[in-house]
């Protein structure tokens, strides 16, 4: 069983702790071979290193089961000899794979205590009085019973084992699974960067999106997983207007047809370059939807009520707002009441009347700064924003939101 890299703990502590404190120390060294050579496996220099100590380990538990021992002793005798021949068998253990170690440089003494202390303060209590059983039932009976209760007892063993992997490799996939939401975090923010290296009007303006995004989720009691999700759409939202011409998105004056349908085309370059990139597809979907209408007179799709996303009826609420309240090269930046107002206007017309109540829940408990985007925690990574930064996010029923 892997307990690290290079530490590894060996299932055969039961039998040869038995073998040493019925038999003695001969049985407890062939018992300890036995057990290592059946475990044949790459690199092979480690496996003809680690035989012989685990046969002389067997050894040394034998000698201390002896020692302890008496021919015609009764059962609490053979539970002294067992605890005995564990500990030191888990003492030896110890020193010979810390010198180990050290000779190969690959770990520390302190490093291999560690690693093993579990399994060693979970052997001694639960396999000492197995051992001093078994020891026992072979001296008052025969081998036989010993076999008998012995095979129950190694299935046990396995299974005890067995959890410990399931265990550690759910911790590994956990583990996995943070480390990949961080690294879409950094290719989202890594998007959003050169988007805004483009279009000083708009920086910022995906990073304030997404922390509305993710407020509203939380405030409409979605899961953490949609909450989290919302907040990467949040920050690349936007980002099919690389795709868009040149001085488009800086131009001052009053867009032309044309060039507003031109604009349009970012939701939908979005998805295209989104798309393209693995486990991006649904995040892709939400971009592609965030300037639909639950009117059906919004685009790309026409796609209108609850056929549109949740998560893009969401962004688009926070898009608006942000937007509203931005400076922008055709207008300077709305009130927060204004933007609050022309959002409560397009209730059903253009936004989802829960999503906008749920926000207005938001900006109604926020300070100035909130309202306005100017929040420090607007800067932060959202596992680092300062609690007193934030609004109070309690969930609200959906039926009060309708």
């Amino acid at each position: 069983m892997a307990v690290t890299e290079r530490v590894h703990a060996s299932v055969s502590f039961l039998p040869l702790v038995f073998a040493a404190v019925a038999f003695g120390p001969l049985a407890g060294f062939v018992a300890g071979a036995v057990a290592n050579a059946t475990d044949i496996r790459r690199p092979y220099l480690r496996w003809f290193v680690y035989t012989p100590i685990r046969a002389i380990t067997g050894a040394v538990t034998g000698l201390a089961a002896l020692a302890v021992s008496s021919p015609h002793g009764g059962f609490g005798n053979y539970l002294l000899a067992s605890f005995v021949a564990s500990v030191v068998n888990l003492a030896a253990d110890a020193v010979f794979n810390s010198l180990t170690l050290a000779v190969r440089r690959t770990g520390t003494a302190l490093g291999f205590v560690q690693a093993m202390a579990p399994f060693f303060l979970l052997a001694v209590p639960l396999y000492v009085p197995l051992v001093g059983l078994f020891v026992y039932g072979y001296h008052a009976y025969s081998l036989w019973v010993v076999v008998v209760f012995l095979v129950p007892a190694l299935a046990l063993q396995r299974l005890i084992h067995l959890y410990q992997e399931q265990r550690d490799a759910t911790q590994s996939f956990l583990a996995a699974n943070e480390r990949l939401r961080k690294a879409n975090l950094s290719f989202a923010i890594g998007l959003v960067a050169t988007l805004e290296a483009r279009d000083k009007y708009t920086a910022g303006h995906s990073t304030n999106v997404a922390r509305y995004a993710r407020d509203i989720a939380e405030r409409m009691g979605l899961s953490e997983d949609d909450t989290n999700l919302v907040y990467l759409c949040g920050l690349v939202h936007d980002v099919g207007k690389i795709g868009l011409p040149a001085g488009l998105l800086e131009k001052p004056g009053t867009l032309t047809l044309e060039e507003r349908r031109q604009m349009e085309t970012h939701s939908v370059i979005g998805w295209q370059i989104l798309g393209k990139v693995d486990d991006y597809v649904e995040i892709a979907d939400i971009v592609r939807h965030h300037h639909e209408r639950v009117d059906g007179l919004g685009y790309p799709d026409g796609l209108g009520g609850d056929d549109i996303p949740l998560l893009s009826r969401i962004i688009a609420v926070a898009d608006a707002y942000d937007a509203m309240i931005s400076d922008r090269p055709y207008r300077d930046a709305l009130p927060s009441r204004v933007a609050r107002l022309r959002l409560a206007q397009a209730v059903e017309s253009q936004f989802d009347t829960s999503v906008v109540v749920a926000f207005e829940a938001i900006l109604a408990g926020a300070s100035e700064d909130y309202r306005t985007g100017k929040s420090r925690m607007f800067l932060l990574e959202p596992e680092v924003a300062e609690d007193e930064a934030r609004p109070h996010l309690g969930a609200i029923p959906r039926a009060a939101a309708t």
